[in-house]
């Protein structure tokens, strides 16, 4: 019972750093990324499907994403949808390419960006703090029922408490290493 909540533990904290990093990464953060256009849909022959499954996305350099479709007819949608999306961005094509000139952040875009990679952060560490009280629980009504000790349990809580300050540990050190990228100029 003690191996299977702190396994429990660790799988849900697990998930909820790894949703963090994903989130973390869409962030846009001045520099050219090509995951900021992973929510983008374009219309490919009456089907809505992610921007990925019909072109490659490559950072040319610091400043400038460049969309490869692989079918010509798609690079019209394509620049369409990157500017009709709410990210700020316009594309410009060539009739082969659709080039994305990732713009320079001012100093307010980039204090509102921190504070919500912050938010994302406090919502990770909630998430743990979830997973570590739901890996008490578990452990509190084993011992209630008698299928482990109180020793056991003791040794089971300062065990999930050392999982939870190791993720938790985690999700401060991605938000300060996004958060000097970000205040990067």
């Amino acid at each position: 019972m003690l191996d299977e909540a702190i396994e429990l533990a660790n799988m849900e904290m697990e998930s909820a750093i790894d949703s963090l990093r994903k989130k973390l990464s869409k962030v846009r953060a001045g520099r050219a990324n090509p995951a900021i256009l992973d929510d983008i849909r374009v219309d490919s022959y009456g089907t809505m499907v992610p921007l990925k499954q019909v072109c490659t996305v490559s950072v040319a350099d610091a400043r400038l994403l460049v969309v490869k479709p692989w079918d010509r007819n798609m690079v019209p949608i394509i620049e369409r949808a990157i500017n009709n999306s709410q990210l700020g961005l316009n594309g410009s094509n060539d009739g082969m390419i659709v080039r994305v000139p990732v713009p320079a952040l001012t100093e307010e875009r980039r204090r509102g960006l921190v504070k919500q990679v912050k938010d994302m952060v406090e919502e990770a560490k909630v998430s743990c703090r979830h997973a570590r009280r739901d890996a008490n629980d578990m452990l509190k009504k084993a011992e209630k029922d008698k299928e482990i000790s109180e020793d056991d349990l003791k040794r089971g809580l300062e065990n999930i408490q050392k999982i939870t300050d190791d993720y938790v540990k985690k999700a401060d050190d991605a938000l300060a290493k996004k958060q000097a990228e970000i205040l990067e100029v």
